[in-house]
Order: C-alpha cells, then structure tokens, then sequence
C-alpha cells in the first residue's frame, strides 16, 4: 500500500510516516498543508491519503476540503480524514455521493495503532471507516444548524435580508444602521457560521444556504 500523509505537526506527521513504514506501508508523501496535499496525491496516485482537518493557512477546515477534492479527481484513492474535529459541512460533501473508500476518525479515539492501521486496509480496500461521534455529529447537525444557532436575532435578520439579495447598502437603509455596523455584523454570521475566507467559495451564497436548508 502506498500513502501520503498531511498534517501541519511535525511529531505527529513524522510520528504517523514511521508507524505505516513499520507495518509495511510506503509512504510517498508527507506534507504540511492542504494544497500540497492534492498535488503529491495527483502525482503520485497513492492508495489513501490521510489528512487532518485544520492546517495552514487558516488552520479551519482545509484538510476535509482537500479530501473532497481529492475524491472528486481521484476517486480510486481512498481517503481518511484524521483529525481532532469533526466538520460536518464538509464530511456530509465528502459521504454524499459515495461512502467507499471514505473514514473520519478521531485522533484521541483511536484505542491502538493495530486499529489505525486496519482501517486503512480496510479503506484501500473499498471501505467506510467513522468514528461513531462523528456520524453522531452529523445526524444532529442535519437536525440543528448549531451555526444558525449561535447567531444573535440582528445577526439572523441580517441573513434573512442577504437571503433575498440585498446589499449590505440596502441592508443599511432597511434596518437604519451604519454601514459599518452591517460588515461588523455579516463577518460576526461568517465566522459563526464557520466560514472563513476562500477564493473559490461565496460566503454570502454557503451562508443563504445554511439558512434555507435550517428546518423552520
């Protein structure tokens, strides 16, 4: 089996390259951020990928992006995200068309590194590998939108009125309130929301349809 590996921690990514190499697996790829990630796995074509959630350079949620994405090019590479966090976004993308070959795991739920390494057999394999709190997680977050949820009554009118295609400018003369005052309030929804800055997504459009799909 041949693997490559990203995460930000130099220990623990030196720690994981020497465990897979005493138990037989090639590591041909150990990297430190996401985007490096999809380009050693788009040259080298490995059997899985593990990646954690969070690392440079917004350390939110670029690792379960990258795995998406790898999933989307290279479907026959399986793909493990690794990782303290649970994002429930992006998992649900990354289990929506296809659970073969796709695992979630938490680091501190992992009980030994026979387990550790079965799974990743068992996904180059063709399998589903998830923490059972993940998919916790994610039955609860298709229920509550725990986002939507920390928002303050402002905060959510202001999301209803994005909803409908206003401007933060209309925003302003709708609810007589600076212009300043609205971006401090649309960037308080986007980091509730979590998102964070991305050239190739529209918050503004992640954020409406947070909103529309909440359960009224």
């Amino acid at each position: 089996m041949r693997a490559v590996i990203a995460e930000d921690s130099p220990l623990l990514r030196d720690g994981i390259a020497l465990l897979l190499a005493d138990h037989g697996i090639d590591v041909v790829g150990a990297v430190d951020n996401a985007d490096d990630a999809v380009a050693v796995v788009a040259d080298q074509r490995p059997d899985i990928a593990v990646l954690d959630v969070r690392m440079p350079p917004t350390h939110t949620d670029e690792g379960v992006r990258a795995a998406v994405r790898i999933r989307a090019d290279l479907p026959e590479t399986a793909v493990l995200v690794f990782s303290q966090w649970v994002e429930t976004s992006y998992a649900r993308q990354l289990l929506a068309d296809d659970t073969a070959r796709v695992g979630y795991l938490l680091k501190d739920r992992v009980v030994s590194t026979d387990a550790f390494i079965e799974a990743l057999h068992r996904l180059a394999a063709g399998g589903t590998v998830l923490d059972p709190e993940v998919v916790r997680q994610l039955l609860s977050a298709a229920a509550i939108d725990a986002g939507l949820a920390r928002l303050s009554d402002r905060e959510r009118a202001i999301l209803g009125l994005i909803a409908e295609g206003r401007s933060n400018a209309a925003i302003s003369d709708r609810l007589h309130l600076a212009s300043r005052s609205v971006e401090k309030h649309v960037s308080a929804i986007f980091t509730k929301l979590d998102l964070p800055a991305a050239d190739a997504d529209n918050r503004r459009v992640l954020a409406v349809l947070r909103y529309l799909n909440a359960p009224r």
